[in-house]
């Protein structure tokens, strides 16, 4: 069974694609900014960017009952390698039970105001 989940983001909409796709017992979440959805605005700073992300991916999880604990994957992307380290308590408070999988890779973002985006896969047990 596939069920989308969608945040409101005019992002969503304008390129078309949705927020998590579940499909059985699998959660994918797309790459996720520091956007906060509601007002469509984003703060300055990594960390803050990271912390609104992480709080719009727990959103997503929930919508799909699922939760940071079922997260086996996480990819971080940024533009500035330099900036992953700032942001590593803000991850470890989020993961650091979880332990998932984990990749960060530096790479050009599609709005300069984007400092992180990030990326989960979750698994959902029985």
């Amino acid at each position: 069974m596939r069920r989308i989940v969608l945040s409101g983001s005019t992002f969503e909409e304008s390129i078309g694609y949705a927020r998590a796709v579940v499909d059985g017992e699998w959660v994918h979440v797309s790459g996720t900014t520091g956007f906060d959805y509601t007002t469509m605005t984003i703060a300055e700073g990594v960390v803050a960017q990271a912390e609104q992300a992480l709080r719009n991916i727990e959103w997503a999880l929930k919508e799909a009952d699922a939760s940071f604990a079922d997260v086996v994957r996480v990819t971080y992307y940024l533009p500035d390698a330099a900036e992953f380290e700032p942001c590593r308590p803000v991850l470890r408070a989020a993961f650091g039970d979880v332990r998932p999988a984990a990749t960060m890779l530096e790479v050009g973002l599609a709005d300069p105001r984007m400092r992180i985006e990030i990326e989960v896969t979750a698994h959902k047990r029985a």
